[in-house]
């Protein structure tokens, strides 16, 4: 196995290295293009563990996405780190120990998806898949530096991927560039996405008021590279991170279920204390989520109606040390993340910025079928300035790597 620095890949392909610079324009879309896969999607014969005790099968078949990544070309170099059962925000697993971020390896990638955005952010790959049901996608394409998009759930088939939450899980890509990961998500969605730029911006001003002073600044300053925007107030949106619980604890703990009554001292203690909470509501928990989901939703259209993308941090603040993670992490990213993932809307995450020598990011969200337009923004927000083009000074990691006790 190669030299990983970053514990980025749990298992890797010895032929396969990076090709950036590859011509987009080549046929098939994606020719060249070296693929890391997160470790709850199926890549035929090798491992699929979700970094956890309690699962390994090796497939006889790729998951639908990565058939399609293949199909197009896609070279795929391996399995990629990620929270146990991608059902956390940090990508620490107690049994594969944490994803180190490349900008600082002594501080979390944020997770679930933490070894995709390593990956990227570390130049080990061109691309890389992850699975986003609450932030998973977006919150290490933010902490990491890289680009990041949930789709609109139900545009990238799930078939082959293993199963946080039904009705919010959603596939994606993590690259340097939002044109990258329009190229790969065209692919996977199979057809191709409206690239129409938006014309009505809307400032999350709550989002910015909430987040660290530094962090807001830098993207106040970022947003202004898409031109005018409008401040915006959102209907419940401290709630809604309460109704995602409702909906999403209950559908891990079914998931999870035969386990839980036969090996629950298998699971990491994070992992177990959420699984065990959504198996101890009550049903009519995930049943009142549901209607309040609609209800959210409908509110939340009218806003909408009146934009085509909505502006905030992606995160509120940068990533912190792996040994000092703060206790209200997940209540303070919870509302950058849950609207959005209760919702089933697309968005892309931008790096616009540093803060202390770490990155910031933006998210642009749109509405739901409409991710063409965040990956617009996104790619016009690229051409006005140079953000995705810093990469981590990582050469001397590779030849003096991290050692697991300096990991913790």
């Amino acid at each position: 196995m190669s030299l990983d620095p970053f514990n980025a890949f749990l298992y890797r392909s010895e032929d396969a290295k990076p090709t950036s610079g590859t011509d987009p324009g080549s046929v098939p879309a994606l020719r060249g293009s070296c693929v890391g896969v997160k470790d709850v999607i199926d890549v035929a014969g090798m491992p699929t563990t979700a970094a956890s005790k309690l699962l390994h099968r090796v497939p006889d078949r790729d998951a639908e996405c990565v058939a399609r990544l293949r199909a197009a070309g896609a070279t795929i170099a391996g399995k990629l780190n990620t929270h146990e059962f991608a059902f956390g925000a940090l990508t620490n697993s107690p049994h594969f120990g944490p994803a180190l971020n490349p900008w600082d390896p002594a501080r979390t990638t944020g997770g679930s998806s933490g070894g995709s955005g390593a990956a990227v952010a570390a130049g080990l790959v061109d691309l890389a898949l992850g699975t986003d049901t609450a932030g998973s996608i977006r919150i290490p394409a933010a902490l990491c530096g890289v680009t990041g998009h949930r789709p609109t759930v139900g545009l990238v088939p799930v078939d082959g991927v293993l199963a946080v939450a039904w009705t919010l899980d959603a596939v994606g890509p993590l690259a340097r560039t939002a044109a990258e990961c329009r190229r790969a998500l065209e692919v996977m969605a199979g057809r191709a996405l409206p690239a129409e730029a938006p014309r009505r911006v809307g400032l999350v001003t709550r989002l910015f008021e909430q987040a660290d002073p530094a962090v807001a600044a830098a993207c106040e300053d970022a947003a202004r590279a898409l031109g005018e925007t409008q401040p915006v107030e959102l209907p419940l949106h401290e709630e809604i991170s309460t109704i995602t619980q409702l909906v999403m604890l209950p559908e891990a703990a079914a998931v999870h279920l035969p386990w839980l009554r036969t090996r629950l001292a298998d699971y990491g203690p994070d992992v177990r204390a959420r699984a065990l909470a959504g198996l101890l509501l009550p049903a009519r928990a995930h049943v009142t989520g549901l209607r309040a989901r609609s209800w959210v939703r409908s509110l939340w259209a009218r806003e909408l109606g009146d934009f085509d993308v909505l502006v905030a941090p992606a995160m509120p603040i940068v990533a912190p040390r792996l040994d000092a993670i703060p206790a209200d992490y997940r209540l303070l990213i919870m509302p950058y993340n849950s609207p959005a993932a209760l919702l089933g809307l697309p968005v892309t995450v931008v790096p616009c910025g540093f803060v202390d020598g770490l990155p910031v990011a933006l998210s642009l969200t749109g509405r739901a079928g409409e991710d063409g337009v965040t990956l617009a923004a996104a790619e016009e927000f690229q051409r006005a300035t140079d953000w995705h083009r810093f990469e981590p000074e990582t050469e001397e990691l590779y030849t003096n790597p991290v050692s697991s006790d300096e990991r913790g």
